[in-house]
């Protein structure tokens, strides 16, 4: 029996949009039961991330600022944007320079704009929880933007942003000093 083939993915590609180019707020077109894996969907902060991500990737697909995507998504949608997830958004925003900084320095030869957009986002919602939101453990922060990765990314993602998150985490101490 042969091997189910993945379809290929570009992110060139529309992922926002469903095959009948409805929105659909997914960042990739693939859902996370295309995946067969599941992060802590009943968690209130892990639907805050997953909600968090969705704009942020929206607003660089779509070329707004995240409030911007955040003031859209509220008034087309009935979706609850809860406190968390404004909060995520606010501190990538407020500190995406830094934390691209940090991402760019440690990537080890993969340059920001070469990384698939979820990834980046994943990284910069896991990168600004680490360095930035005491209330976070650093290994949940990283653990919850790996399995991010899992669901929403490629097969090489979770393992090349557990490294980075890893590293930025080892260095923690020095890079807010």
């Amino acid at each position: 029996m042969a091997a189910e083939e993945k379809p290929a993915r570009d992110e060139h590609d529309h992922p926002g949009l469903d095959p009948n180019g409805r929105t659909t707020h997914w960042p990739i077109a693939s859902v996370p039961e295309d995946r067969g894996r599941q992060t802590h969907p009943n968690s209130s902060r892990g639907k805050a991330r997953r909600r968090a991500l969705d704009i942020l990737f929206e607003a660089e697909q779509r070329d707004v600022t995240p409030a911007e995507a955040l003031r859209r998504r509220r008034e087309s949608t009935d979706q609850v944007i809860n406190s968390y997830t404004v909060t995520l958004i606010d501190g990538v925003t407020a500190l995406q320079e830094t934390i691209d900084e940090f991402l760019q320095t440690y990537s080890q030869g993969w340059p920001l704009d070469r990384m698939p957009s979820v990834d980046r986002a994943i990284l910069r919602v896991g990168a600004w929880e680490l360095l930035y939101n005491d209330d976070v453990p650093d290994g949940v922060a990283v653990s919850e933007a790996v399995e991010l990765a899992k669901v929403l990314s490629t097969d090489d993602s979770p393992q090349f942003i557990n490294g980075l998150l890893g590293r930025l985490q080892q260095l923690k101490p020095t890079l807010l000093a």
